[in-house]
């Protein structure tokens, strides 16, 4: 006997942020992202310098990124059907994933020329490189005052989020060699600031990684089974729980189902038994969706965790 709870009261704060990116927004940040790439590269051929030749790619993969998220987040509103029982919820997951991933790609590509550079430094035109870059941190800064809003509760748009601010921190960093290098004419400082800031977004990058992979591998989230387990076995008329599985559709939908053991009593009776259940996992772990297949003396014997493959049912 199973029974499936769903809930979707939860993180409402949450969902609000993510209806509030508007594709307007994303329109707007597509634009400016587009403009800053053409205006870094064209700078960076002109200027010779690395720094702007690196965050004028970099942005070209803002661009893309703020797309992919744009579409993976309209994708994720499709409601349930046959095929995805759970909804398209992990489209914006996946999207995190690879815009992370290529963060980190794109970083190991800009340490690589940097080290380059500081064995075979250029010379730079610090002048155009200042004015390009002072152009570039205001736009994205802008781009990403745009998206912090929702950054906060949604992986996706954080992933994006931290495109845009890295491309930032890049930009102030590109002011500060112009800066470095009109001055005292000091080129070692580019491929160093390019350095720096591609470890810096390798770093922000990694968390979001970490969790994504962790979400698609099904993996359990941050909460104690045996704890509870245990308050499980305190709702009377339950004598036992096992075969516990909790998992995670997105970054905010947990997943519940377990084997519990009861006396034999009729399915109206355990009906009032599913009830608390359902409401001490939803209130004190958060947990959105419960299914609890129940037993008499099946699986006593069976461990908290059991692997599906032996399973009978």
């Amino acid at each position: 006997m199973k029974l499936n709870r769903g809930g979707g009261i939860m993180h409402e704060h949450e969902h609000n942020d993510v209806n509030a990116m508007s594709q307007r927004r994303f329109f707007t940040v597509t634009i400016l992202n587009s403009l800053i790439t053409l205006i870094e590269f064209l700078g960076g051929v002109f200027s010779g310098s690395l720094s702007l030749l690196s965050d004028a790619f970099h942005n070209f993969a803002d661009s893309a990124s703020v797309v992919g998220s744009y579409y993976a987040h309209r994708i994720s509103q499709r409601p349930q059907n046959q095929l995805n029982t759970f909804g398209y919820k992990r489209a914006q997951i996946i999207s995190a994933f690879l815009n992370s991933l290529f963060l980190v790609i794109i970083s190991v590509v800009l340490i690589v020329e940097g080290v380059q550079k500081l064995f075979k430094p250029e010379q730079i035109n610090g002048n155009l490189m200042l004015i390009v870059a002072v152009v570039s941190t205001v736009a994205n800064l802008v781009s990403t005052l745009l998206l912090s809003r929702g950054s906060k509760h949604n992986l996706n748009i954080r992933a994006t989020y931290l495109h845009l601010l890295s491309d930032t921190l890049a930009s102030l960093g590109v002011i500060l060699g112009g800066i470095l290098i009109k001055l005292f004419d000091w080129v070692l400082v580019d491929p160093i600031i390019t350095i720096i800031v591609a470890l810096y977004i390798s770093a922000e990058a990694y968390p979001i990684i970490k969790k994504t992979v962790k979400i698609l591998m099904q993996g359990s989230p941050m909460v104690d089974c045996y704890a509870i387990q245990k308050d499980m076995m305190n709702i009377e008329g339950i004598t036992g729980v096992h075969h516990v599985h909790i998992w995670s559709v997105d970054e905010n939908s947990i997943v519940f189902s377990a084997h519990i053991n009861m006396r034999d009593m009729l399915i109206s009776e355990a009906e009032k038994i599913y009830d608390p259940v359902a409401k001490l996992l939803h209130d004190k772990y958060g947990i959105e969706h419960v299914t609890l297949q129940a037993e008499v003396e099946r699986g006593k014997k069976e461990d908290l965790y059991l692997d599906s493959r032996n399973d009978i049912d």
